[in-house]
């Protein structure tokens, strides 16, 4: 009996999966690369099991709907980090997505474009790398194409907002380390249709140079990262805290003591455990999410 209860719960799991729909954020290739030719693939044979897309060739938006007695109308696209060159597409995405669909979010998982990779292995390929400089260096041409995925995204999910039963000033966007740039980046340079409601940037990649002036309206900001992050993000944090707090925009910031880098949805083990369940209760301070 134990057996076919699991059996029965096994396939309840794959069914939901199997229902969630995947978007296609353009209609045809997505501009700026056009003559991209390779195919997207999928790969979690590394020494962490970490499960990776990489090739992101034509950008996507996969859609988790929270059951309709918990819907409260707030939406948040998501996108995973990975350098660019890969999206830890479970680690910083769907298990992030599957908690905040409990809370009754929606949630549209984001694969944005990526560097062209020649072997399945992108992830063990960056634990490898002798030359971290060069590695990252390979993805300044595809931040810009990354980023304005991101907006597309927005742009898409405002324009369908009755299609998914969403208030149309409730619409953020969270990223993970590489996607925390994509999201953080939204903030500025924005229109009407793409600028988000609300941005969560999780031990985000921010460089000075992909920011723009602070505007009067410019989204309210909620930040987490790891005091001793290996790639020193948390000093992003911190300045990024600084320029929201001096020109009075919304922001906070969780600058936890340990975790390091790549911590997702927390660790029991570490102070990043729960970090959710502050961002949750932000957004109803500031009235971005309805308790039901």
């Amino acid at each position: 009996m134990r057996i076919s209860i699991i059996y029965m719960l096994m396939v309840i799991t794959v069914n939901a999966m199997s229902q969630q729909k995947e978007i296609q954020l353009y209609d045809g290739p997505a501009p700026g690369s056009e003559k991209w030719d390779w195919s997207e693939g999928v790969n979690n044979k590394n020494r962490f099991n970490v499960m990776t897309v990489y090739n992101v060739v034509r950008p996507t938006l996969t859609v988790l709907v929270p059951d309709a007695a918990l819907a409260n109308g707030t939406a948040v696209i998501i996108a995973p980090g990975g350098g660019f060159h890969f999206l830890a597409i479970d680690h910083e995405g769907n298990n992030a997505a599957q908690w905040l669909v409990k809370k009754g979010i929606t949630v549209f998982v984001l694969k944005y474009r990526l560097v062209h990779i020649f072997n399945d292995n992108p992830f063990e390929d960056m634990l490898n790398t002798k030359d971290k400089k060069a590695w990252d260096k390979e993805s300044d041409p595809i931040i810009p194409l990354a980023i304005a995925d991101g907006r597309q995204a927005i742009a898409y999910v405002r324009n369908h907002a009755a299609e998914y039963k969403l208030e149309k000033d409730r619409i953020g966007i969270m990223g993970f380390s590489a996607g925390g740039m994509v999201a953080a980046a939204s903030a500025f340079r924005y229109t009407a249709q793409n600028r988000p409601d609300f941005v969560a940037s999780v031990y985000g990649d921010m460089p000075a140079a992909i920011q723009d002036k602070m505007q009067t309206d410019t989204p309210p900001l909620f930040m987490a990262c790891a005091q001793d992050d290996e790639f020193g993000f948390a000093a992003h944090a911190i300045r990024m805290y600084r320029e929201w707090y001096a020109a009075r925009r919304p922001v906070e910031m969780h600058l936890l003591s340990k975790g390091g880098h790549g911590f997702g949805v927390g660790d029991e083990k570490n102070t990043t455990y729960q970090w959710l369940d502050q961002l949750i209760h932000w957004l109803r301070t500031e009235g971005l999410v309805t308790a039901k």
